[in-house]
């Protein structure tokens, strides 16, 4: 970064911030990426910092301006925040430089039961804590009590594999003559993250080395079976939440976001539980947001109470109450929280404490280029599932605009594939 950028940088921090004195030492600044709208901002700064010693100032930034705030401070050895917040993947360009280990901090938490592979999660790579695990969205699987007496004999929706999905929606058809098992694979749909976070790491134990593997061969194979009992309307599906609302589909996968008014709405009428396994795992994409220090934080001890404050269990309850992101913390539901939010907030820590949880990120160090990633699956579905051409060919050709793309980026891999010296590489 040239020397104008970092004196832009620090001017806007000085700036946003006010500009911290000594005087100001024992403040608490929290600059954070997530929780930006004015709403949710304000449910932060009125209600989860509430019972927080000390003055806290919560500040917000988009993406691209916190990667330059941060290296810009580190360079000019002026620190304004002292915690901050963002996803895993906004946190994982400034370690080393911009990131101090909070091993300490890891150890006062270790009663928070925060599920080990997010733990680890926070380590970015490294042997020691770079960030605490502050909350989450995902993925889950929603059904209409309908559904129910078609399950296989023996499953159990908590635990359910792809085949006894497949069977499950075969049952349904026999009996009904419906296709009742919809996916969101509209225009703008989320069915690529599907691919990336719950198909390929269940089947192949990867997402990109793994693409044209025999387990992916197999896993695309099961793919069509299951498509075959699925909605034909899922390719104008972009929520789940309608269709599921309108009896259209019975059994459904989609972000909590989308399927959050059906059960809001109705939570009488439906289940929600964690995605299927495969033969390699139950994979899954959380979208982690965590709490680091940066280093030379102006106030470190504010930074831990904070930290502390925002996993206690009530704090992380109150954060899916007020902003809807899921606790990373063992906490009990509390018996007034919304009857849909409870059915929700109940599947994503079913999902985490599976025993065969398989955890799958979004993808990293893609930049612009995300888009065209998230094509590579998506085409791949169309002509193997969609068009019928033959699985080896299709992967074959897909594995080499993959390829390409992950030499243009240069990202190196990410879990579930085993990290990498350079460049992730199709095998």
């Amino acid at each position: 970064m040239t020397h104008p950028v970092s004196l832009r940088a620090i001017a806007a921090a000085a700036a946003l911030f006010g500009g911290l004195t000594v005087a100001q030492a024992q403040e608490t600044i929290f600059y954070s990426t997530q929780l930006r709208p004015i709403e949710e901002a304000t449910k932060v700064r009125e209600v989860l910092l509430k019972g927080l010693s000390g003055k806290t100032t919560y500040v917000v930034d988009e993406p691209p301006a916190f990667a330059v705030r941060m290296k810009a401070e580190t360079q000019a050895g002026k620190r304004t925040a002292s915690v901050v917040g963002a996803l895993h993947g906004e946190l994982q360009p400034h370690v080393p430089a911009d990131l101090q280990p909070i091993d300490d901090v890891a150890a006062k938490l270790t009663d928070r039961g925060i599920p080990a592979n997010l733990m680890e999660l926070g380590k970015l790579g490294t042997n020691q804590q770079q960030y605490i695990p502050w909350m989450q969205a995902t993925y889950v699987m929603v059904a209409n009590k309908q559904a129910l007496q078609y399950l296989p004999p023996g499953a159990d929706v908590n635990s359910l594999t792809y085949a006894q999905l497949q069977q499950w929606g075969k049952n349904i058809v026999d009996k009904t003559g419906k296709r009742r098992i919809g996916l969101p694979a509209g225009p703008t749909g989320l069915l690529p993250r599907f691919f990336q976070g719950y198909f390929y790491p269940s089947f192949t134990g990867g997402v990109v080395t793994t693409f044209k593997s025999a387990d992916a061969e197999a896993g695309w194979n099961a793919l069509k079976e299951l498509w075959a009992v699925s909605s034909p309307n899922s390719t104008n599906y972009n929520f789940m939440q309608e269709p599921l609302l309108a009896g259209e589909v019975w059994i459904a996968w989609d972000h909590i976001a989308r399927v959050k008014e059906a059960l809001t709405l109705q939570p009488d009428q439906f289940v929600a539980f964690p995605a299927p396994a495969g033969p390699k795992g139950r994979g899954y994409m959380p979208v982690i947001a965590g709490l680091a220090i940066p280093k030379d934080a102006p106030n470190r001890a504010g930074a831990v109470a904070l930290i502390e404050h925002m996993t206690k269990p009530e704090t992380q309850l109150a954060t899916a109450a007020e902003v809807g992101f899921f606790p990373v913390v063992k906490a009990e539901l509390p018996p007034n929280l919304a009857p849909g939010i409870k059915l929700l907030a109940g599947a994503v820590a079913a999902t985490q404490n599976t025993k065969d949880a398989l955890v799958s990120l979004l993808p990293v160090g893609l930049g612009a280029k995300g888009g065209e990633f998230n094509k590579v699956y998506t085409d791949t579905f169309q002509r193997i599932v969609l068009r019928n051409e033959p699985v080896k060919d299709v992967l074959e050709a897909q594995a080499k605009v993959l390829d390409t793309l992950m030499k243009d980026t240069g990202a190196p891999c990410w879990a579930p594939d085993k990290p990498s010296q350079g460049t992730c590489s199709v095998q």
